[in-house]
């Protein structure tokens, strides 16, 4: 723009320039010289210009007593004709003027006149423009910083709900905003507790209280998970999961109790950690019971994924009226894994809506369908009479 300014006008120099508080630089140039880029504001011609609104035009800048003493005019290069417009925005601040220059007088045509006003719009113009895409570019950049922070945030949600609730429960939360209660015909739930925690609260500091009931829950969550069953809560000391719940199998009778050994044995280990360190030790009393349950989410700032129904309540007497670390199985989880488990008859107890319950400790895998001496351990056998018993239940 700046060079068709200089041949509409048939000049040899014309420059865009802007204009602050201090010095007056070149945003465009023709004719001059590679290194003049910006000048002192008070001998700047443009000075004139920017504080007015109209074109200012010296035919002969040696008899403009406005511009005679500028050291361009008095010395080199010795300017003679200079037409300058004022580049005004739409709130109407001056940033600076479009301008034509010559080395000897000048007379600038009616048209020429126009054309250089013209020029002058369009480059208020480009200059809105450009401003506009630099907004544009820093709203994309905001844009795609939030974005990718909404991102971040979303990960973060989806492993809080990860650890919170069931990846199924947390996925149909997130679609559907809400979980519908599900009814699961057959489960095997699991209540440990353990012996006398009220009396170690009460000699032990909190901190050491809370870390020990860290390192014992952590170790059965890395269990639970590990076998397949779902972590539903912890109440004070007592551990509480579910096998068959929300993703429905047909083995959770037999995942539970493998579930539930794998605890007494890490119990043991722990326990024997401890005493070498001379810290409190303590025993867990297990209780399993399989039947029907109702699951669901409650509450709408908390959630809380939870299951409901009367083998709950049946499985916490298991738990109750079980022993120190010994594993505490109703009748029915008897019924379902006695093949596959060596199991201990018990007395029968009696509840207060007058039911009797038979129970049994739960000892172990039999020898022949385990790889360890302590019948920990499931081997190849193991898993072949599983699917078999399966079979036969579907027969039935």
């Amino acid at each position: 723009m700046a060079e068709l300014a200089a041949q509409i006008c048939g000049c040899p120099v014309a420059y865009i320039g802007f204009m602050d508080d201090d010095r007056m630089w070149l945003k465009s140039k023709y004719g001059l010289p590679p290194d003049f880029n910006s000048c002192p504001r008070e001998i700047a011609f443009c000075t004139t210009t920017v504080c007015g609104t109209e074109l200012v035009v010296s035919p002969d800048l040696r008899e403009d007593q406005r511009f005679n003493q500028l050291p361009f005019v008095t010395g080199e290069p010795y300017l003679k004709f200079y037409c300058g417009m004022p580049l005004i925005n739409d709130e109407g601040y001056a940033l600076g003027t479009l301008c034509v220059m010559d080395f000897e007088p000048h007379k600038l045509a009616f048209e020429q006149i126009e054309a250089v006003r013209r020029l002058s719009h369009q480059v208020l113009t480009q200059l809105e423009l450009r401003r506009k895409l630099i907004e544009f570019d820093t709203a994309v950049r905001e844009l795609d910083e939030a974005r990718t922070e909404v991102v971040a945030e979303k990960r973060r949600t989806d492993e809080l709900l990860a650890n919170i609730l069931p990846a199924a429960i947390a996925d149909e939360l997130k679609r559907s905003g809400k979980v519908q209660p599900k009814y699961a015909s057959s489960a095997t739930i699991l209540f440990a507790d353990f012996k006398n925690f009220s009396l170690l609260a009460e000699r032990v500091e909190p901190a050491a209280l809370v870390g020990t009931l860290d390192q014992y829950f952590t170790a059965f969550d890395e269990i639970i998970a590990r076998h397949g069953l779902e972590k539903i809560k912890t109440i004070g000391d007592a551990y509480m999961a579910v096998a068959g719940v929300p993703a429905t199998s047909r083995h959770h009778p037999f995942d539970a109790c493998l579930a539930a050994l794998d605890i007494e044995a890490t119990m043991a280990r722990i326990g024997a950690q401890r005493q070498k360190l001379h810290l409190p030790s303590l025993e867990l009393r297990i209780g399993l019971h399989t039947g029907p349950v109702i699951s669901g989410v409650v509450g709408r700032r908390r959630f809380t994924f939870d299951i409901w129904g009367d083998a709950v309540n049946t499985a916490a007497l298991m738990e109750e009226n079980g022993a120190p670390g010994r594993i505490n199985a109703s009748e029915t989880v008897a019924s379902y894994v006695r093949t596959l488990f060596e199991l201990e008859p018990r007395d029968a107890i009696r509840t207060k809506h007058g039911r009797q319950l038979e129970m049994f400790f739960l000892n172990r895998i039999r020898p022949e369908l385990s790889r360890d001496a302590e019948g920990r351990l499931p081997n190849e056998k193991f898993a072949t009479e599983c699917a078999r018993l399966l079979t036969g239940f579907s027969a039935a």
